[in-house]
């Protein structure tokens, strides 16, 4: 926290400062080192610096919403459908086969926007049964595993697939596929918890959250384990300060949680170095690829929160990142596609390319 969001947070510890309040013309000059301010222009300046930071939120919270997303030149393109630099995967299909061949393919899929389309109430975000069967179809080719903001057995109930890997919360709650070894004994899921000393402190600002956002309409709460996600697409525009307000009112007194912002989602998560980048190493190193150079991992996402995946694989060198959203912007994805039913067009096309080469090989 700095200086400036101490005072902001606390005006009564700055009005205790040395300060001298003018009351009257022949008061005495204040002694050398104090501020000579009158109270009403003191708490004017607090005003409007708390303004200024909550004015920053809502524009980013603004910018989150794809109604209010802008395209950057950068990214401009002439067909209206992506850009030079973040062509469609799907027209890129070939060359990205070509740019994978010799490789293990490892997939890594976010699910909001992703898998299954954005909707009003997070609770009924599901997937369609034939993007499940496609799901299911590509994890019999590579290794896939769902990498997702929201709690992780939530996660699971929405794509009911044992055979995936399951990153949840941001990448602090990750599970493999179970294994029957070849004694038929059940062998033991990769499993990775780098948050759990917050789980408490993580239960108690969620109780504190939803008491105190139950007064903006449309605001929802929602625990995912080790992180809390609040919801603000059913909230009126105009109330999108007042929320932000009620959300950094709550953190103050948490300095161990950051708040962060994702697609028409404020998160609250622990301050720990980790995220879906480091996931995905993570879940390289478990598969055996931590220093491979003949895997190429597929990242697939359409939030901010997937950004850090898609700069680790561009750091890397390995792999690429495909950002899903209908609007041009600022990212470190190599390819883009629209919509959840042209990712599920590219995850089926991978899976069929995949099982066509096999049978070629099988009849060599």
């Amino acid at each position: 926290m700095t200086a400036a969001q101490n005072v902001i947070s606390d005006p009564k510890s700055v009005l205790n400062m040395a300060i001298t309040v003018t009351v009257s013309a022949q008061k005495p000059p204040a002694p050398h080192g104090y501020i000579s301010i009158s109270r009403k222009k003191l708490l004017k300046n607090l005003e409007i610096s708390a303004g200024a930071r909550v004015n920053a939120w809502v524009d980013s919270m603004r910018a989150s919403s794809p109604t209010h997303i802008k395209s950057t030149p950068s990214l401009a393109d002439d067909q209206g459908s992506g850009n030079q630099h973040h062509p469609s995967a799907l027209e890129m299909f070939e060359q990205i086969i070509d740019a994978s061949k010799g490789k293990q393919i490892v997939m890594f899929l976010d699910y909001d926007g992703t898998l299954s389309p954005i909707v009003e109430d997070p609770d009924r975000a599901f997937m369609s049964k034939k993007m499940r069967k496609t799901v299911r179809k590509l994890a019999k080719c590579f290794p896939t595993a769902i990498v997702s903001g929201r709690c992780r057995d939530k996660v699971y109930k929405f794509v009911k697939l044992d055979e995936l890997y399951y990153a949840g919360s941001h990448g602090m709650d990750i599970k493999g596929p179970e294994k029957l070894s070849k004694s038929n004994k059940v062998s033991e899921s990769v499993l990775f918890q780098p948050a759990s000393e917050f789980l408490p402190m993580i239960d108690e600002v969620y109780r504190q959250l939803v008491d105190t956002t139950k007064s903006t309409t449309g605001a929802k709460v929602e625990n995912n384990k080790f992180c809390v996600s609040v919801h603000f697409r059913c909230v009126d525009e105009m109330k999108w300060g007042e929320l932000a307000q009620q959300v950094r009112s709550v953190l103050k007194e948490y300095p161990k949680l950051r708040l962060t912002q994702g697609r028409m989602v404020l998160e609250i998560r622990p301050t720990i170095k980790w995220d879906k980048g480091k996931a995905l190493e993570f879940l390289l190193e478990s598969l055996g690829f931590a220093n491979c150079t003949d895997v190429f991992p597929v990242y697939i996402g359409d939030d901010r929160t997937d950004e850090d995946a898609f700069k680790i694989l561009r750091d890397r060198g390995q792999g690429l990142g495909i950002l899903v959203s209908k609007f041009p912007k600022e990212t470190s994805a190599s390819y883009s596609l629209q919509e959840p039913d042209e990712v599920m067009d590219f995850l089926r096309r991978l899976a069929e390319w995949k099982q066509l080469s096999l049978r070629a090989q099988s009849r060599m």
